[in-house]
């Protein structure tokens, strides 16, 4: 069967997309009214993009070639791909996200910063076999969540405070230090040269500060063993009528994320005399090691648990 010429001319203009000729759409616009679905293909093969698409040739006095994507649009039953983040409450609920929505390419990432840790699993991650790009839209994150006492240590770590609120200070997370092991008072009394403090010795310390809070401080001396001495004035006893010591460094027993496991963590004592009054302050020491070696410890977890590569840093922006 011998094709007309009108079909000929209408296979040449869609199997040439890229030399689209509308002289020829207006000739056969002038033989023919009405719109044609088609196919469009890619011939110059433009990364990213199908190989064809379908479009609508209108026919006619204006000939020209229109989207039918619109008319699809408000037919669509669910959308074209996943996209928006899922927030996970704990790490099991993230796992389990994760598992739920991971393909071949799915990545997890693990943002290490000590003061706000997380973890990022990027479900449509680029892609690893061929190299494509993928869009990085459908993510599922996990902020791991500070306990309340952890936060408030933080969040006067290096703070000066008068001796009256450090008194009470002490008073109020005294639950949460714990007595040195023998191993820790022999390694922290050698490395910062000073004496560790146990809490029944923080808890007098605090009581003498309490005692001493309006008076004058008369002498601060340095003593062989590296604890402080106060002396004051007015009121200068412990008690027992002795000057206070003050120990440099006592230790925490605290979960640094809500429901986790303690960790005993060393704190620096710090003091200096002002006009006469105590300028309290203390220096957890180096907080970010426990909490960085917590969060690789469940990044490794959530490797196992998933079977995603991880990966220590921060997704790309989502554009």
């Amino acid at each position: 069967m011998t094709k007309n010429a009108e079909a000929i001319a209408g296979e040449a203009l869609l199997a040439s997309p890229a030399s689209f000729d509308l002289d020829a759409a207006a000739q056969l616009g002038a033989k023919a009214d009405g719109i044609e679905l088609a196919m469009l293909v890619n011939g110059a093969k433009v990364p990213g993009l199908p190989e064809s698409i379908p479009v609508a040739l209108r026919r006619g006095n204006n000939p020209s070639v229109e989207s039918v994507a619109p008319l699809f649009e408000a037919y669509r039953q669910h959308p074209a791909r996943k996209t928006g983040q899922a927030v996970a409450q704990t790490f099991e609920s993230f796992c389990a996200l994760t598992v739920r929505h991971k393909t071949e390419h799915s990545a997890i990432f693990a943002n290490m910063d000590w003061r706000k840790p997380s973890l990022t699993s990027v479900i449509d991650y680029h892609q690893l076999a061929d190299g494509n790009p993928d869009f990085g839209k459908h993510r599922i994150h996990y902020a791991f969540p500070l306990s309340e006492e952890w936060q408030k240590w933080i969040a006067s770590d290096g703070e000066k405070m008068d001796q009256g609120a450090f008194a009470w200070f002490l008073e109020d997370r005294i639950a949460e230090l714990v007595a040195p092991t023998d191993t820790e008072k022999l390694n922290y009394e050698r490395d910062f040269a000073t004496t560790i403090a146990t809490p029944a010795q923080l808890i007098e310390l605090s009581r003498g500060l309490q005692v001493n809070v309006e008076s004058k401080v008369k002498a601060s001396t340095t003593l062989q063993s590296g604890e402080g001495q106060i002396a004051w004035e007015e009121t200068h006893t412990d008690g027992s009528g002795k000057p206070l010591k003050v120990p440099g460094i006592f230790m925490l027993n605290i979960a640094p994320f809500f429901m986790g496991d303690k960790v005993r963590i060393p704190v620096r004592l710090r003091y200096r005399p002002a006009g006469g009054k105590v300028i309290w302050f203390y220096q957890i020491y180096r907080p970010d090691q426990f909490i960085t070696q917590h969060v690789r410890d469940t990044l490794a977890e959530a490797r196992d648990n998933t079977g995603l590569p991880t990966f220590e840093g921060t997704p790309e922006m989502q554009a």
